[in-house]
Parts: structure tokens; sequence; C-alpha cells
């Protein structure tokens, strides 16, 4: 099931097109963002798209693939085109990534291996 949640805690599943294209439009610069998560039992792992309207006035769009490796990262001025790849990606189209550099920040989210506790005797 695709779920939406806003910065403000507002909710709603299998969100319509427009419901995504209102969401995305009424976000307010800087810590607000929105959310599309794909919850499906079947699935593991963390499936979301997630945007930001930063205080420079762009957009911070991140989305995962299951773990936390596959964490990616981009920013664009368009609304217009993170729509698209919003919608994109609810639609599982496979091209919707197309038009951004994407940055793997995938590293913030997983422990180095000098911080994971040694093992006791």
């Amino acid at each position: 099931m695709l779920i939406a949640t806003n910065g403000r805690g507002h909710t709603v599943k299998r969100p319509s097109k427009p419901a995504i294209g209102t969401m995305l439009a009424n976000l307010g610069r800087g810590n607000e963002h929105l959310i599309l998560e794909r919850q499906d039992e079947e699935r593991e792992g963390d499936w979301y798209i997630q945007v930001w309207f930063r205080d420079n006035n762009t957009y911070q769009l991140e989305y995962r693939d299951g773990v936390p490796e596959e964490h990616y990262q981009t920013q664009t001025v368009s609304q217009e085109k993170v729509l698209q790849a919003l919608l994109g990606w609810v639609a599982d189209k496979p091209t919707w990534r197309e038009g951004f550099m994407w940055n793997n920040i995938g590293h913030w989210f997983t422990p180095d291996s000098e911080d994971e506790d040694e093992p006791t005797a």
C-alpha cells in the first residue's frame, strides 16, 4: 500500500496523483517534507521517496530502495521535475530517476566497521 505523509503529520493512504501534487505544492520552506512510502508485507526493508523544500528554494529529493546502503539524494529547483519523479516512482516506471544527478548517501545511514563493538571473550 502507498502512504503519503507530510511534515505536519497529515497522512493519506493510496494518494491520487492530484493529492500528491497538492501535498508537494503546499510544502513550506525549511523543514517541511513529503514522504511517499510503499508498505508491502512481501517486500522487506524501507521503500520510499521523500522531498524537502529548502530555504534556498531548492527541492531535496531522496529515495531508498529497501536498505540503507541504497539511499540516494539529489537537488533541483524544479517543482515539476520533482512531481514527475514522485509520480513515476509511484507508478514504478523505470525512467523516473532520469534527469537528475543522484548521489549515494547510504554511508550516512550505515555504521562504520570501526565503530562496531569488538566481540568480547
